[in-house]
């Protein structure tokens, strides 16, 4: 993606949330590297493995799929300081006056509901899995490493389809440095180098979370910055959600999927602007708190539900090529519905590696390595 002059007042960032299904993992100093022909992840995973290194630079991996690297600050210990942000806008004013020099211009964060698929498992070798689909229509996604001066390194993904410029602003092209930023305050999900891995998931329901305690506010993309910035355990992740109000973009009620490196995994919903937290290893789009909202969601996340469940019945312990095949049983090729799993992304929360599959190609992963600080 080239680089190219921004002109500040004729950008949008237009930043969508859609379907889930998949999870990230960190990457190494530099770019693109070839194919591994022989390694313990080549063995675990698929024949044909290729290791990424990021450069700040975005770069095109296949046709859809970029990566970029983030070091230094980025703000977001400010922006939680200033009380955060209840709306998406909110978050653009802030990104416009931290680096934009003000101008947020026509700069507005514009989110759409989505699915999610996730799942925790013991790994056969050692450690914890953690694996999530992402399902939506055909979009480009960015893989973005973040490595800043105050809070954890860590990976995370983004559509990159919802950052834009605005109509009719032609010599308003939003380059690298913006995209890069933006990004930053738009995570779906991620792992960071604690091996504490987040995710949100949508819940078809018409209420919505709109939290009004007097705490700080977090939308929920800046919610999942602000676990992959700070928080260690999933403990950490829950005392930390409960001390600021959220408040769900565009009015979308989500929950959280949240595992940490020794297996604890839960489920973070919002009923009735209260926070209920609920021990599961899989998680899809419905609730699954006790009392009358339980099983409320979409019929086909029920299903999907059923077969990783039964998947880890069978299988106490897995091999990271085991959360791949469970990942790609509930991909969206067996439902023949017009979405597709996007990506597919399986965590190893004790090596810091994230394997990447895009859009249902399981016979080739993109290998992340998150480097500790």
């Amino acid at each position: 993606m080239k680089k190219t002059a921004v002109t500040v007042m004729a950008c949008i960032l237009l930043v969508c949330f859609a379907g889930c299904g998949g999870y990230v993992s960190g990457v190494g100093e530099g770019r693109l590297s070839g194919v591994l022909s022989s390694s313990e992840e080549t063995e675990d995973l698929w024949e044909n493995v290729v290791t990424v290194q990021t450069a700040k630079e975005m770069t095109a991996l296949e046709k859809g799929l970029w990566t970029a690297r983030f070091e230094g600050d980025d703000g977001f210990s400010t922006f939680l300081e200033a009380g955060g942000a209840k709306t998406d806008r909110e978050v653009v004013r802030f990104l416009a006056s931290r680096f934009l020099a003000g101008k947020a211009g026509g700069l507005t964060m514009y989110t759409q509901a989505f699915g999610c698929s996730t799942l925790s498992v013991e790994h056969a070798a050692g450690g914890y899995l953690f694996g999530r689909n992402f399902d939506w229509n055909t979009c480009n996604a960015l893989v973005l490493t973040s490595y800043p001066q105050d809070g954890y390194a860590s990976v995370s993904t983004v559509n990159l389809d919802f950052i834009r410029q605005g109509a009719g602003m032609a010599d308003g092209l939003i380059n690298d440095d913006m995209m890069t930023a933006a990004a930053l305050y738009a995570p779906l999900d991620g792992m960071n180098e604690k091996g504490l891995c987040v995710s949100v998931n949508m819940i078809q329901d018409g209420e919505a979370i709109e939290q009004d305690t007097e705490k700080p506010d977090i939308t929920t993309t800046t919610a999942i910055r602000l676990l992959l910035n700070q928080a260690a355990t999933t403990q950490e992740a829950v005392d930390l959600l409960g001390q600021y109000d959220l408040h769900a973009s565009m009015g979308y009620m989500v929950h959280f999927a949240i595992a940490d490196s020794i297996g604890n995994s839960v489920a973070v919903e919002y009923i009735d602007n209260e926070m209920v937290v609920t021990e599961t290893p899989v998680l899809t789009n419905f609730y699954l708190a006790e009392g009358e909202k339980q099983g409320v969601g979409t019929s086909q996340s029920h299903e999907r539900f059923d077969i990783l469940t039964e998947t880890l019945a069978e299988k106490q312990s897995m091999t990271q090529k085991d959360v791949r095949d469970a990942l790609d049983s509930v991909s969206k090729d067996n439902f023949g519905e017009f979405e597709s799993t996007e990506w597919s992304i399986v965590f190893d929360q004790a090596a810091l590696t994230a394997a990447y599959y895009h859009r249902e190609n399981y016979k080739k992963a993109y290998l992340f390595r998150i480097g500790v600080k």
